[in-house]
């Protein structure tokens, strides 16, 4: 089992270092241009790819959706009330705590501990989290109201394409499925490294703030898969999955939109680090008791 869980672990965490340092190394690195990359044309391939390849039936694919609809239901309320008594400014740090980073470490995680399996349902929650967290946060940072602006989103395209084929049966051509798959799989190498360069140039500030919004965020989705994998009687991989995605740590993505609309990001920035090394303390005892289950 420690091996395993090694063989989990290890991986994301070098290629999270691997960026660290590179950054850390002076070495050039566009952030903006690899992060537009992956986000326009490498995690929608990888999309269309994945759920090509995995044929998720459209029963599971409703039964990831459901679970991620309760636990976002379940970590708003919490969220809300957790903002309230400790009485911080919700357009700050709502977003923070209700959408986690299960795209960089969340899809890799979830491919190493359940296997392709296991990626096909994390790609599900990614592409539903993707269309929230794209459409929602902006207008939570700003205040402003532009309620068609995630269709603009290759996410979206790419989601409607994977639904089109789940529900039809279909397979792409040989041709398109080996582009795709190609094309796909540069996703999840850079989006770690990416995070790790993302980590480095982050300001280490209000450190006291950020510590407790990433134990409220790590706990809160904690608590709130566990909830939910309970009511709905969730197990084997898709219980491994929706715990792993609901605890993941702060999004980088949070930071962009705190820094674009002056939203404390100093402290945004700082809860995205202090998050992120926190979730591998959380991430060592709840995979040991996940990996056996979804064996």
């Amino acid at each position: 089992m420690a091996a395993h869980l090694f063989s989990v672990l290890a991986p994301v965490m070098v290629a999270v270092l691997a960026g660290y340092f590179w950054a850390r190394k002076g070495q050039p690195f566009d952030r903006d241009m690899v992060s537009r990359l992956v986000m326009v044309l490498g995690a929608p391939c990888l999309i269309v790819s994945t759920l090509d390849q995995t044929r998720l039936s459209v029963q599971a694919l409703a039964d990831v959706l459901f679970a991620y609809a309760a636990v976002l239901l379940v970590t708003v309320i919490a969220s809300v009330v957790m903002l309230r008594l400790c009485g911080l400014p919700w357009r700050s740090w709502f977003n923070v705590l209700v959408f986690p980073n299960v795209g960089n470490m969340g899809l890799p995680l979830c491919l190493l501990a359940f296997g392709d399996t296991g990626l096909a349902l994390a790609l599900a929650w990614f592409m539903v989290n993707s269309l929230l967290h794209f459409s929602i946060a902006p207008l939570v940072a700003s205040g402003e109201r532009d309620f068609l602006a995630f269709l603009r989103h290759p996410i979206i395209w790419s989601v409607a394409a994977a639904l089109a084929m789940i529900a039809t049966d279909a397979s792409l051509p040989d041709w398109l499925a080996n582009t795709v798959s190609l094309v796909g799989g540069f996703t999840i190498p850079l989006m770690l490294i990416t995070l790790g360069v993302s980590l480095y140039g982050l300001p280490l500030k209000h450190l006291r703030v950020a510590t407790l919004v990433s134990l409220l965020r790590l706990g809160i989705g904690l608590l709130a898969a566990w909830l939910v994998c309970e009511w709905l009687g969730l197990d084997g991989v898709l219980r491994g999955v929706v715990m792993v995605q609901s605890s993941m740590p702060v999004a980088v993505f949070n930071y962009l939109f705190a820094e674009r609309y002056q939203r404390d990001a100093s402290a945004v920035a700082a809860s995205v680090l202090v998050s992120t090394v926190l979730s591998f303390m959380v991430l060592v005892p709840l995979l040991s008791l996940l990996l056996p289950d979804a064996g």
